[in-house]
């Protein structure tokens, strides 16, 4: 897998394939890339920083026992 992140665009690039595209479906800020087979191939998070912001307080509110949910 490899990870990047545009610092200019905020947005946070996780690649888990080398397959080509073929489509994308965006949910929220997250936009799923797939290939022809409906592979995940790409994922990208747009405004990463308040995403990976999210991220580390539901890290934090788990390791101290309480229940959070985050929506994206």
């Amino acid at each position: 897998m490899k990870v990047r992140y545009d610092r200019n665009e905020d947005i946070l690039l996780m690649e888990t394939s080398e397959d080509k595209i073929d489509y994308a479906e965006e949910a929220g800020s997250v936009i799923v890339h797939y290939s022809k087979e409906r592979k995940p191939v790409l994922l990208e998070i747009q405004d990463a920083s308040e995403f990976l912001s999210q991220m580390q307080q539901l890290k934090t509110n788990s390791q101290a026992g309480l229940s959070v949910e985050v929506e994206i």
